[in-house]
C-alpha cells in the first residue's frame, strides 16, 4: 500500500511539473521518476540475475509493479524545450537533438509500457526463467531510448 501511495504521488507531481513547472522541475521530476524506476530495476536484477537464492516474489511483483506503473505514466510531457539544457537535481542528460525525434521515441515509450507491463505480467507467475527473459526485454528497450536520447557521462 505504502508503494502505491508513493507511486501516485511521484507521478502525480511529475504530471503536475510538466503542465505547470519551469525547465528545472520538469527536469527533477523526470529524474525522479527516472530514479525510481533504476531502483526497481535493480531490485528484479538482484533477485532473479545475481542473486537467485534470495529470491522474493512478493518484492518482484511490486518491483514490476511499479515499473510498469512508471511506464504507462506521462513521462514524455517531461521533456519540454529547454529540458535538453537546463539542470534539475543534477544537469540534464538529453541529446539536443531528441526533439526533432518525437515519432521515434513515442515508438519507443510505447514498446517499453508494454514491456514493462508484461514483465509484471510474468512476475505474478514467479518463474525466474520467465521473469528473466522478460526483463530482458524490458532493458532492451531502455537502451534503445537511452541510445537514442541520452548523452553519455
Amino acid at each position: 500500500m505504502k508503494i502505491k501511495v508513493a507511486l501516485g504521488l511521484m507521478l502525480s507531481a511529475a504530471t503536475l511539473a510538466a503542465f505547470a513547472g519551469p525547465v528545472e522541475e520538469q527536469i527533477k521530476a523526470r529524474q525522479s521518476a527516472y530514479a525510481f524506476l533504476g531502483w526497481n530495476t535493480h531490485l528484479i536484477k538482484s533477485q532473479v540475475s545475481d542473486h537467485p537464492e534470495t529470491y522474493n516474489k512478493e518484492k518482484v511483483i511490486a518491483a514490476a509493479t511499479v515499473m510498469a506503473a512508471i511506464a504507462k505514466a506521462p513521462l514524455l510531457d517531461l521533456y519540454g524545450p529547454g529540458t535538453d539544457q537546463g539542470t534539475g537535481w543534477k544537469p540534464s542528460h538529453l541529446k539536443a537533438d531528441y526533439f526533432q525525434k518525437q515519432d521515434e521515441i513515442r515508438q519507443i515509450n510505447d514498446t517499453f509500457a508494454q514491456e514493462a507491463a508484461a514483465l509484471q505480467a510474468v512476475a505474478t507467475q514467479g518463474e525466474i526463467a520467465d521473469i528473466k527473459t522478460q526483463f530482458g526485454k524490458v532493458g532492451a528497450a531502455c537502451k534503445s531510448c537511452h541510445d537514442q536520447i541520452r548523452v553519455r557521462d
